[in-house]
């Protein structure tokens, strides 16, 4: 049985909203709370918490997964979740007492106050946002619905989009591209040697034989990742930020002592530390306090502002900090068939282990390929990937180059470095 009602929420959102704003100087879109039971949340979640999106199986596919793990109790469910749209839309659970709700709210007007003011999302559109994903899903239906078109074309090009959707530029206002362009015989333009990194709007702009609806489709998959981009390359710094936040608001909120205890038991849940892997709320959260404790709260503010999580990680994590929070790395050994620990923060290694931490934060795992040259004469393309040191997952890989060559209709090279030498696919 529920212990709280909807007029009483109301009342605590004021309370939370006038802390936010007046003592800590706060400035978040508003926030439109939607009231989920678990099936629903779980619904939700499966399409990235957007109230409307296209239709794709994978979708379905992350939903039939979730509800099976979590019937199994296998899997827990967010206390929440928020979209950064002005409005921001939220949703509370169900089945979530008074004090979890409490908590949870005072976390959302923490991610939007993120969303509003951090600078990787200055073009995502919060104004608009809703509507754009309610027309894309109206139009790619459409397509589905169309006899000369029909869903397993809709989705042949949804699948081929969704497995290059991050080989765009992933940093706001910095596009990495550019072109030089030179004469071949007979003065005709054939070949451009050209180094673009949005390999999406590349092949929608250039491949001869796309269908007006299908060009739709890539475009609608490109806006989609340049919306989402930025939530994954902030991850850390987001829900760090949230945690430190609604740890403040509670705190002054002056709750009863059975919300306050219910409180404190489910905050030191979110932000434990979780040993074999990185917590982001714990990591975040963990960061925030020391800039706090050593620069005051106008610096947790700045760096929120103008950070990402691995220029925060490189700017914030120090020695001291990462023997505190007895960080290490470790890799798989082929020879043993066990993971093996490379460094640990001590006063050689902290380094290493930062920067491996680094490596692997945001959308820094996904490798990254771009459109090296296009010979309009064959009218191939030549795609590269930009080699780190780590090697491309060759079954992976080959599955992801079929996806392009699908999109791009004609002759596509595409090469990287594997084991030290050079490979083709």
């Amino acid at each position: 049985m529920k212990d709280w009602s909807i007029k009483e929420l109301q009342k605590w959102d004021k309370e939370i909203c006038k802390i936010a704003k007046e003592k800590y100087g706060l400035d978040w879109f508003p926030i439109e709370y939607e009231i989920l039971n678990y099936h629903e949340m779980i619904g939700a979640m499966a399409y990235t918490g957007l109230p409307t999106h296209y239709r794709h199986w994978s979708f379905g596919k992350s939903f039939e997964r979730t509800i099976t793990r979590y019937n199994l109790g296998m899997e827990g469910l967010p206390y929440e979740m928020i979209i950064n749209s002005n409005p921001s839309i939220a949703y509370l659970m169900l089945e979530n007492p008074i004090s979890t709700h409490l908590l949870t709210m005072s976390h959302c007007v923490g991610h939007s106050d993120f969303f509003k003011n951090n600078r990787m999302f200055e073009k995502t559109d919060p104004d608009n946002i809703i509507s754009r994903f309610k027309s894309a899903a109206k139009r790619v239906q459409a397509y589905i619905e169309d006899p000369n078109i029909g869903i397993e074309r809709v989705e042949k090009v949804l699948d081929a989009c969704h497995a290059i959707k991050y080989q765009i530029p992933r940093t706001p206002g910095i596009s990495r591209k550019k072109k030089k362009e030179r004469d071949l015989e007979n003065d005709d333009l054939m070949m451009e040697e050209t180094v673009d990194y949005n390999l999406l709007n590349f092949i929608k702009e250039n491949a001869r034989d796309l269908k007006d609806w299908e060009q739709d489709i890539i475009e609608m998959v490109e806006k989609r990742s340049l919306y989402f981009i930025p939530q994954a390359q902030t991850k850390i710094m987001n829900e760090g930020w949230a945690v430190t936040i609604h740890e403040k608001i509670m705190k002054d909120l002056k709750l009863p002592d059975k919300y306050h205890l219910a409180f404190l038991k489910t905050h030191n849940q979110v932000v434990r530390p979780i040993v074999g892997r990185i917590n982001p709320y714990h990591l975040g959260y963990t960061i925030f306090k020391k800039i706090e404790k050593e620069h005051g709260f106008e610096e947790c503010k700045f760096a929120r502002e103008i950070h990402n999580d691995e220029s925060f990680i490189r700017k914030y994590l120090d020695e001291d900090l990462c023997r505190e929070l007895n960080l290490f790395s470790y890799s798989y050994g082929q020879s043993k068939g066990n993971y093996v620990i490379n460094e640990i923060s001590d006063k050689e290694g902290w380094k290493s282990v930062r920067n491996a931490l680094i490596r692997g934060v945001g959308l820094n795992g996904i490798p990254v390929v771009y459109v090296s040259d296009y010979d309009r004469r064959s009218n191939t393309i030549h795609i590269k990937h930009e080699h780190d040191g780590r090697d491309l997952d060759l079954s992976y890989a080959d599955k992801v180059y079929n996806y392009i060559c699908y999109l791009w209709h004609d002759q596509v090279t595409f090469t990287s470095i594997i084991e030290g030498e050079p490979w083709e696919f």
